[in-house]
């Protein structure tokens, strides 16, 4: 397993704890956030391996970037990183439902499927899972929380103010 560097970064949301390997960006979630993977005494603070990720977060919140561009690292199942690849795929400023998620990834019928590799997003904001929504519009599953979910959204125009 390779090294694995971590950092903390305060967001206008919260801290928010990130972990690279030399791959890239594997992990950034808030601190209070449900699939969140527990801190791990090997990982090395080194807040200047993040100095790109940590300037184009400031830059979304401060509404200044809608794409982010650092390398990622995703660990997860075949089945996951289809589904975060998918979830790039949505516009800023937009938002999509887990049923038009799947039937994007050609399985109509695996909404369900969708919302837990979505729940399991290892890298929430650069991976903008809070642009996935209920079919009937509503705000639903976040793992930072529906008040984040909401605020990301309406920070991109998603929803009106």
């Amino acid at each position: 397993m390779s090294r694995l560097v971590t950092t903390v970064h305060h967001s206008p949301l919260g801290p928010l704890r990130l972990v690279a390997s030399a791959a890239g960006l594997r992990s950034l979630h808030f601190r209070q956030h449900r699939h969140a993977p527990p801190a791990d005494p090997s990982w090395t603070t080194d807040a200047a391996a993040f100095t790109a990720v940590c300037a184009q977060l400031d830059a979304y919140f401060a509404g200044e970037l809608q794409d982010f561009d650092v390398p990622l690292d995703l660990a997860g199942t075949p089945w996951q990183r289809q589904v975060w690849r998918a979830l790039a795929d949505v516009p800023y400023g937009r938002t999509t439902s887990y049923g038009a998620l799947a039937a994007r990834l050609g399985r109509p019928t695996a909404s369900r499927a969708v919302g837990l590799a979505n729940g399991r997003n290892p890298l929430s904001i650069v991976v903008p899972c809070h642009r996935v929504v209920g079919a009937d519009g509503r705000l639903v599953g976040y793992g930072g929380g529906l008040a984040r979910k909401e605020h990301l959204l309406r920070l991109e125009g998603a929803l009106a103010a």
